[in-house]
């Protein structure tokens, strides 16, 4: 059984850790209650942390003179320099950080769909952009786990989020210690994974492994987060998860029988047609490799990539990226 490393996760303290919203409220969110055990929580609230209260006049984001200013209209007071004096304490002192879960919408914590009005006027008009907090969490960290309580309803969404998270957090210890041994099987069970990212990114990783020799150790560990980073960018396709299926599956073939093979490849093409979910394979895969006693494939971390605790029967693994 795979042992997961606990990811470090600085999450929007309303979300199910005190009664801190504006209106006094707590958001018991069932994401976040079942990630509890097998994630480091670190809750924030940035609105208290600069002194507001709760509960609290509701604040706003205002453009105004091509500046933005976080705004309480009850109050009529600023509190831009106040939050921006705390985000750069609270940002500067982090470390060992793998992603963040920051609240839907918030003028503070949100990193998309945030209200931001053209005026201090009551009647300006709004469009959408990001709060103060979240958008300094996505330019400083832009290369670790970050999303909103909302989007994680969403299940390619969520599965990726939960894929990177635990992929970084097992980079983080494996490149705390500095081995090149372990690099080399970090890179190795997680292959197949890093395939259906990137075919691309994937070989220069490889490439950065095989010629360590030829690099101080710090260096090869740097090449490799540099590039790590860069494919876990994007969410993987199904067709290269059909790539990464076919490539395991001609592993194993040799010692199936006609029908077998035919019965898998046909299940290939009900997944192309979105007829059943890419679990249904994988898990089919790892029946096989337990079968036949498969070391290589049942180490690969595309099989299980995070916890199976996490896994809802109900997800159907629907809307999936292409």
């Amino acid at each position: 059984m795979r042992h997961f490393i606990k990811p470090n996760v600085v999450i929007s303290k309303c979300l199910g850790f005190a009664k801190c919203r504006y209106n006094g409220d707590i958001i018991i969110d069932y994401v976040v209650e079942k990630l509890k055990p097998f994630v480091n929580f670190i809750p924030v609230c940035p609105e208290v942390e600069i002194g507001l209260g709760v509960p609290r006049e509701p604040l706003r984001l205002i453009w105004d003179k091509a500046t933005l200013h976080l705004y309480q209209p009850a109050t009529k007071k600023d509190f831009t320099h106040e939050m921006e004096l705390f985000i750069e304490r609270y940002l500067s002192s982090l470390s060992e950080i793998d992603g963040f879960i920051l609240k839907y919408r918030s003028p503070s914590c949100g990193i998309s769909g945030v209200k931001i009005y053209n005026g201090f006027h009551p009647d300006a008009r709004a469009t959408q952009g990001r709060g103060f907090f979240g958008r300094a969490v996505l330019e400083r960290f832009n290369t670790k786990a970050i999303e909103d309580e909302g989007r994680l309803k969403n299940f390619t969404i969520r599965e990726n989020f939960f894929t990177k998270l635990f992929t970084l957090a097992s980079f983080r210890v494996t490149k705390k210690h500095q081995k090149i041994k372990e690099l080399i099987r970090f890179h190795t069970i997680n292959k197949l994974l890093f395939m259906a990212y990137s075919q691309v990114k994937l070989n220069e990783l490889g490439r950065i492994v095989a010629n360590y020799q030829k690099g101080h150790v710090d260096i090869v560990f740097s090449n490799y987060e540099k590039v790590l980073y860069q494919l876990l960018a994007r969410m993987p396709t199904f067709k290269s998860w059909i790539n990464v299926l076919l490539h395991a599956f001609g592993g194993i073939s040799a010692q199936l029988n006609k029908k077998e093979r035919a019965f898998f490849l046909n299940l290939i093409e009900e997944y192309r047609d979105e007829r059943i979910p890419l679990s249904v394979l994988i898990k089919i895969i790892e029946g096989w490799a337990v079968r036949f006693g498969d070391s290589y494939l049942l180490e690969q971390t595309f099989l299980n990539p995070y916890p199976k605790e996490l896994i809802e029967i109900t997800d159907s693994g629907k809307g999936r990226n292409r």
